[in-house]
């Protein structure tokens, strides 16, 4: 069943992590610990096989730097994944909190410009969900199709033959279907997380909208100042500016509780990846199709990293530009205590929202900028040390 959501890449997300065991419906008794069960035997046929068998494997190649790092990029990212499901599911009331205030506050707009602002968020957090979809499938086909003759897409250990028959047919339609699954489902979780603060961002554009319009519909009078009755009507206006300001904000505090950990690992894994993933693609010679797949997945991963880069880069944007939204209402019109109230709003901006990755950095692309840098200097140490070997 659609998990329904005004931000369709929300309703996407929690949508595909319900089916696959993640996200539990509001279920009962028997029925949610059959949910649970299948959730687990979910996991462990996405995620914990591959975390068991590469982790094996890892440790039986250690010492073998290009083996290592054809094992690593998949493990460390089945790793950082099953610590974003963790986290998902044991936040799952604080992430449908999240959730649902975002989703009520953006249904309820009615004016045709805050509307548009509505969907332009839509449509934003949706290409970039498809482009991100698109990316991972072509990796995904490129993985499933290079692989060598009674040879596995990727490296694991196994405890019986791989190469005879049916063990092989059975073994790659796993490594397979599992990979296309997972891969999915990691591009859901991320763009939830993304979508949530692209939310928060378009709750703030909506308070810069209606402080434009404090005094919108109200006719001035020659002498160039509210009436009493329009003083009235505007200090409401604002006391819900104030009201929704306040909101807005509690969400980007709510989204940096509930996901700046997993944000964390995921930078930190990211970091990792990118690097032993560019080892991988300067190593790739002999099988074109598999060379494409590498360097598609190097783009995935940084594309990965950019999506919360960005989003949180451009909540800071929005938010810091509150006080010029509030600058641009006709505050000369209003009485003295008005423009103080005005002027608290402006002040009180100047605290900007921000989603930090574990209170350590804040996202921004300066800091997308940053983990490319640490990945090619991590890059280029891997290089001296197999040139040395």
């Amino acid at each position: 069943m659609l998990v329904k959501n005004v931000t369709l890449s929300v309703s996407l997300s929690l949508t595909i992590m319900q089916l696959v065991g993640f996200w539990a419906p509001n279920l009962r008794g028997n029925k949610r610990i059959i949910y649970d069960c299948y959730g687990f035997i979910s996991f462990m046929f996405l995620l914990g096989t591959y975390l068991i068998i590469q982790s094996v494997d890892l440790f039986m190649i250690w010492g073998d730097l290009p083996m290592m790092t054809g094992v690593a990029f998949v493990l460390f990212t089945n790793l950082a994944q099953a610590t974003k499901i963790f986290f998902t599911v044991r936040r799952r009331e604080l992430v449908l909190k999240i959730v649902s205030s975002s989703d009520e506050v953006l249904r309820a707009v009615k004016s045709d410009e805050a509307k548009k602002i509505v969907k332009s968020c839509n449509r934003e957090t949706l290409f970039l969900h498809m482009v991100f979809c698109f990316l991972t499938f072509v990796t995904m086909l490129g993985w499933a199709t290079s692989a060598e003759k009674n040879q596995l897409p990727l490296r694991a250990w196994y405890p019986y033959d791989t190469t005879a028959s049916p063990a092989y047919e059975l073994t790659y339609a796993h490594q397979i279907g599992a990979l296309y699954v997972a891969a999915f489902l990691n591009v859901c979780k991320d763009s939830l997380v993304t979508s949530l603060i692209a939310q928060c961002r378009c709750r703030l554009r909506l308070l810069g909208l209606m402080l434009r319009s404090l005094c919108q519909g109200m006719e001035i009078s020659d002498k160039y100042h509210l009436t009493l009755d329009q003083e009235t009507t505007v200090k409401q206006r604002l006391h819900s500016c104030v009201v929704d300001h306040q909101a807005a904000l509690e969400a980007a505090v709510q989204i940096q509780e509930c996901f700046s950990e997993q944000i964390f690992a995921q930078f930190n894994v990211s970091l990792v990846i990118i690097c032993v993933t560019a080892f991988q693609l300067v190593s790739q010679t002999g099988n074109p199709v598999r060379l494409m797949a590498m360097a598609t997945y190097l783009v995935n991963m940084m594309f990965q990293v950019f999506l919360y880069c960005y989003q949180g880069n451009q909540l800071s944007e929005e938010s810091s530009e509150i006080a010029g939204a509030a600058y641009e209402a006709p505050w000369y019109l209003m009485s003295t205590s008005l423009r103080r109230s005005l002027l608290i709003v402006m002040v009180r901006s100047r605290r900007l929202a921000r989603i930090t990755a574990g209170s350590f950095t804040t996202l921004t692309i300066t800091s997308f900028m940053a983990i490319i840098k640490a990945s090619y200097s991590l890059f280029t140490l891997l290089q001296q040390v197999e040139e040395r070997n």
